[in-house]
């Protein structure tokens, strides 16, 4: 188990190691990511211990969030000040990303869709 741990923890600073040194535009996070995925592609018997690990932290990732919580609970002078303006902007820009989502999503629906087959002559039109 310590092991597994050890392994997520080695790919998320390797990730972050080489986002601050070569200034790349990936979060190391995703960096971090695509080593897990090719340290198991090349180890797969770490899979098992792995998804136990995993199980158990995402099992407990409201404890993860605590810490924030209390930040905000924390912040009340600003929270009261500013709240409102914080509440709408949080979501006109979840409205907002929704909406370009979809936007983008028909976009790459109707650009990369199969072209539709024309309908034989004895057959209903679709």
């Amino acid at each position: 188990m310590l092991r597994a741990i050890f392994l997520l923890l080695a790919c998320q600073l390797a990730g972050e190691t080489i986002h601050r040194l070569a200034g790349l535009a990936l979060p190391g996070a995703v960096i971090g990511m695509v080593f897990l995925v090719g340290w198991l592609a090349l180890v797969p018997r770490e899979r098992p211990t792995l998804t136990a690990v995993t199980g158990w932290l995402t099992a407990h990732l409201a404890v993860m969030f605590v810490p924030a919580a209390v930040g905000l609970v924390d912040e009340g002078k600003a929270l009261s000040g500013d709240g409102v303006g914080l509440v709408v902007a949080t979501i006109c820009s979840t409205l907002l990303t929704m909406v370009v989502t979809a936007l983008v999503f028909r976009w790459a629906l109707h650009r990369f869709a199969p072209p539709a087959q024309p309908a034989e002559a004895g057959e209903p039109a679709a």
